[in-house]
């Protein structure tokens, strides 16, 4: 391959369609400003899942609205001072997670986490696909009054034209690149909380003014304790933290078009707390006047929407579900496939390739989900890979920052057969030694009874574990 002695040069990345999706983006091609960060953030955040998780923040934990809160930022802080450690290199050289990985496992131990990150992402894209169709099939079915049918593998004549519009849908955005996929997010964001705001309006005015007094009451705990209330907050920091745990290892993926370092650092400033006070408001203030409204605590937004029995607000709601849930697959899920799958052969296999590649994977895993995937349990498996990927964070940053002191070789990177990335044979043994060590810990969180208690935090400890391990192991003064 042709020398590449400064960052930025090579071209054909990712706005290439048919180029090699791991090929750096050029200076020209690096067009994403803050609000295109502060986007991957909010379709982050606005998923159907995200709104439950968040809603329920401050109910179950047994902690006041202000710790839930305090926690709820503190989590959004801590992610992004994560993200932009990992997103630095992405942005200095234009490079997507999987060549950032070879740079410390080596340029094919860099093939591990990158199939591991595209596995747990394909499956969750696959799933994205059809419970994103279900919203379509709402508005279809709002529109057309048109109920019930005969069902074939579990979904009905309508769910299943939807599942195939969907999965189509997703096809046209990456088909035309990632100038696409970032429209399309810079849409969705903003829309998504319009539509929010919109219903805690509605809600409010159906409560005759007390939803801010049924909000209180779900911020009141005056049975609380200093100790139950940091207890709350722990639990609540940890479980945002893994929420958000698959992005902040591959955030180079995004990070790469930012137009440089300070609008990535704006974006995820804004992005991170920001997002996290506003959607995490939104979610109370829907969920208390749901509670004056419907008699009960709902965090669930389509049963909300379902019992105003309102046609309009079904189909305003319909297209919202759609966007957040297409949003978060592109941010969550599709990319980092793609990237994955381009990793295991990058000169024959491009961007366009890796995305039909997916996209197979998903009719097959969204088309079965409702009849037979969802049926196996497959949550142990998934979330098994995901436990595995905590060390290479720590992996990674560790040999970035501390080892080649935030400088790496783009020409190496790119060298599959040489140069000083390759290691032995591909493999650097140190990291990939430390990766097993600390990945067994991850693992057993997930497990061992005995460390239940830790899985909210397994992300976190795996990730230092790696980093920690790795340090000791890698020789002294590794240079670049």
């Amino acid at each position: 391959m042709a020398s590449i002695d400064h960052p930025h040069v090579a071209h054909g990345g990712t706005l290439d369609p048919e180029g090699n999706a791991l090929n750096p983006v050029g200076d020209d091609e690096k067009t994403w400003g803050w609000f295109a960060i502060f986007n991957i953030w909010a379709n982050d955040v606005q998923s159907l899942f995200g709104y439950s998780l968040v809603a329920s923040l401050f109910i179950s934990f047994g902690v006041g609205g202000w710790t839930a809160f305090a926690a709820l930022i503190f989590a959004g802080l801590f992610t992004m001072w994560m993200v932009n450690l990992s997103g630095a290199p992405g942005e200095k050289y234009g490079i997507p997670y999987p060549v950032l990985a070879r740079a410390s496992l080596g340029t094919q131990g860099a093939k591990l986490p990158a199939v591991l990150r595209a596995t747990v992402a394909v499956f969750w894209y696959g799933v994205q696909v059809y419970f994103a169709s279900t919203a379509l099939a709402l508005l279809i079915r709002s529109i057309t009054g048109i109920q019930g049918g005969s069902e074939t593998l579990g979904l009905t004549g309508i769910d299943w034209l939807s599942f195939v519009i969907v999965w189509a849908f997703h096809i046209v955005i990456f088909w035309r690149g990632m100038n696409w996929v970032e429209t399309f997010l810079n849409i969705a964001g903003p829309f998504v909380y319009l539509v929010m705001i919109g219903l805690v309006i509605l809600l409010w005015q159906r409560s005759d003014g007390q939803l801010l007094s049924a909000t209180a009451t779900i911020f009141a705990n005056p049975e609380g304790t200093f100790a139950t209330e940091f207890k709350g907050f722990v639990a609540i920091v940890g479980t945002m933290v893994a929420y958000f745990a698959a992005v902040m290892i591959n955030f180079s993926d995004f990070s790469r078009y930012a137009k440089d370092k300070p609008t990535m650092i704006l974006g995820n400033l804004a992005g991170l707390p920001f997002n996290m006070i506003l959607f995490s408001a939104l979610a109370l203030l829907t969920t208390g006047g749901a509670a004056v409204v419907f008699g009960e605590e709902i965090i669930n937004p389509t049963e909300i929407v379902a019992r105003t029995d309102s046609v309009l607000l079904g189909v305003i709601a319909a297209i919202t579900f759609f966007a957040a849930t297409v949003g978060i697959n592109l941010v969550a899920n599709f990319i980092p496939a793609v990237n994955g799958i381009a990793n295991l052969a990058p000169e024959k296999i491009s961007f366009r390739k890796a995305g039909l590649i997916t996209s197979l994977f998903a009719l097959v895993i969204g088309g079965f989900w409702n009849s037979f995937i969802s049926q196996f349990g497959i949550s142990g498996f998934v979330n098994t890979l995901g436990a595995t990927l905590a060390p290479i964070f720590g992996i990674m940053i560790v040999d970035y920052y501390f080892h080649r002191k935030e400088h790496l070789s783009e020409a190496d990177l790119y060298d599959m057969e040489g140069g000083i990335y390759h290691y032995e044979n591909g493999w650097n043994s140190a990291a990939v030694k430390a990766f097993g060590l600390a990945a067994v810990f991850s693992v057993a969180t997930v497990w061992v009874p005995w460390f239940a208690f830790l899985s909210g935090y397994n992300w976190v400890i795996g990730a230092i574990l790696g980093g920690v391990i790795y340090n000791r192991m890698a020789k002294n003064g590794v240079k670049v």
